[in-house]
């Protein structure tokens, strides 16, 4: 998290959040009033931390990354929208690390150039937009940075977006995977469009495919901005 996230996590009286999000802050929660519920439930813990802050609140909505990169802020401000709360708050979203640019400072630089980012969970966004979206950023030579990739219910639609790349790329077209970014317990791995598929992946990872210029440079992933040496 940034120093900026840190200071109002301590300054906060009240901790909204899902729960393994929760269990990362350890020892910021001290003290405080902490809100925590399950998946499917982010507009209810929205709406809660929302009434406390009406209320006088010093209110925190935590999400895993940056919260407006799949996280929370969007959900908080459609709500006070929707109330009409706006001028009674003073509302500020503060950035994070997003799970895309911790992956690749780990497996080195493969966001040198353009890339996009695809989440593959489609629990609010329908698979056949998904595909197309993943599809045109393959057509277009976008790096590719994938969210949610594989869950315990959800195992198919990574093995039709390796499909649905090789159309567009070659199959060593080198991919980096790691589980855990900037957490304990990270572990990166290097592959291919080809194979990557066979390695363990889950909800906790995330995959960079690069594109038609990515390389591996020794114990780097690198995508070239294109710079003459």
């Amino acid at each position: 998290m940034t120093f900026r996230a840190h200071r109002a996590l301590r300054e906060a009286e009240v901790v909204v959040g899902y729960h393994t999000y929760l269990q990362l802050l350890g020892d910021l929660l001290a003290g405080k009033e902490v809100i925590g519920s399950g998946m499917t439930r982010e507009q209810e813990r929205c709406r809660s931390a929302v009434d406390l802050a009406l209320a006088g609140k010093r209110v925190a909505v935590v999400s895993s990354g940056d919260p407006g990169v799949y996280g929370m802020a969007g959900v908080v401000l459609e709500i006070v929208h929707h109330l009409g709360v706006a001028e009674e708050l003073d509302l500020e979203v503060i950035p994070g690390v997003t799970a895309a640019t911790a992956a690749a400072a780990s497996l080195g630089a493969p966001l040198m150039h353009d890339f996009a980012t695809i989440s593959l969970s489609d629990l609010l966004t329908p698979w056949e937009v998904i595909r197309r979206r993943v599809e045109l950023a393959a057509q277009a030579d976008y790096v590719l940075a994938i969210y949610n990739p594989k869950s315990k219910k959800r195992v198919r639609q990574v093995l039709e977006v390796q499909e649905l790349v090789l159309r567009y790329r070659v199959p060593d077209t080198p991919v980096g995977l790691v589980r855990n970014a900037s957490r304990q317990g990270e572990e990166v791995t290097f592959s291919t469009l080809a194979r990557f598929t066979e390695l363990p992946i889950d909800m906790f990872s995330l995959v960079i495919v690069g594109n038609s210029g990515t390389r591996v440079l020794g114990q780097h992933l690198v995508t070239p901005r294109g710079y003459v040496w």
